[in-house]
């Protein structure tokens, strides 16, 4: 069984101090599905083995990796006695901030249920990826778009958003950002700032056409930390707000990726072009909602 893992994107991230009581934190975001993708094989053993398969050197091969977690977890929650090889063919940079590691999981879990004929129901699937990872649940379902609220495991596909499809240039330096240390200094951090928009303004700008975007309308409130602790994020944001927007850039997630908004696939294109002499610090996508 080979399936794709798509990758996402931010284009909201309100993190919300204090942490909750189970030392997370509460969070509003807007998940976007991309184009970008891992593939994920999946081939039974006739033994009961789980093992990882993968070339890229900073996925891990055993139980760190989110793919064995969720195969792991579906073997001890169903009582399974089967096996299964992982292969992982990766393209979404790893520790980048698009979700690679929660899609492959996700793939994992979707794919497992129907290999090993276990018929768990998305509900259940969805509730028992909350244990591996709180981005899992977002790719479980077939969605462009959703709000992801509570650790952003509270899903709810945003059904009216369907047929809107965005254009991205997407730029991700070659270095590995934490999600745990960047949220470590986030509680630290003493700049926290507050979004100048709801979640719900930005929605209805994104589904106009052309789409317009104020100041302030992308948000992410990681961004500040992460920019401070990785300078070359700050100065690729800058870059890419001189190529298409100061309104129209945000880093993803906990980063180092960062993005912006096209018009276009042509504009996306022209874009890339013009960054190209100085882009062998970083790799480049162009990518769209899918």
């Amino acid at each position: 069984m080979v399936l794709k893992a798509y990758a996402k994107l931010n284009l909201f991230l309100q993190v919300l101090k204090p942490k909750r009581k189970d030392n997370y934190h509460n969070l509003v975001t807007l998940f976007e599905r991309v184009d970008l993708f891992d593939s994920v094989t999946l081939k039974k053993r006739v033994d009961n083995k789980i093992r990882i398969i993968c070339s890229d050197r900073f996925v891990p091969p055993g139980e760190d990796n989110l793919c064995f977690r969720a195969a792991r977890l579906l073997q001890d929650t169903c009582g399974v006695n089967i096996g299964v090889d992982v292969i992982i063919k990766k393209r979404i940079p790893v520790g980048a901030g698009l979700g690679g590691g929660s899609a492959d999981a996700a793939a994992t879990l979707s794919g497992l249920n129907k290999l090993w004929r276990l018929n768990l129901s998305l509900s259940r699937l969805v509730s028992l990826s909350g244990k591996i990872g709180s981005d899992v649940a977002f790719f479980l379902y077939d969605t462009p778009f959703a709000l992801g609220t509570s650790r952003g495991d509270k899903i709810t596909p945003l059904d009216n958003m369907k047929k809107v499809r965005l254009w991205h240039l997407l730029i991700v330096p070659k270095i590995h950002v934490s999600t745990p240390l960047i949220y470590r200094k986030f509680d630290r951090f003493s700049g926290l700032t507050r979004p100048v928009y709801n979640v719900k303004i930005l929605i209805s700008a994104l589904k106009k056409k052309p789409v317009v975007l104020r100041r302030g309308l992308l948000f992410n409130n990681l961004e500040a930390v992460t920019r401070k602790e990785f300078p070359q994020v700050d100065r690729l944001k800058a870059k890419l707000q001189n190529l298409i927007g100061f309104n129209s850039v945000l880093m993803s997630g906990s980063g180092p990726a960062v993005f912006g908004i096209c018009r276009s696939q042509k504009e996306a294109v022209l874009f890339s072009k013009k960054l190209s002499a100085k882009g062998r610090r970083t790799r480049r996508f162009l990518v769209r909602t899918v």
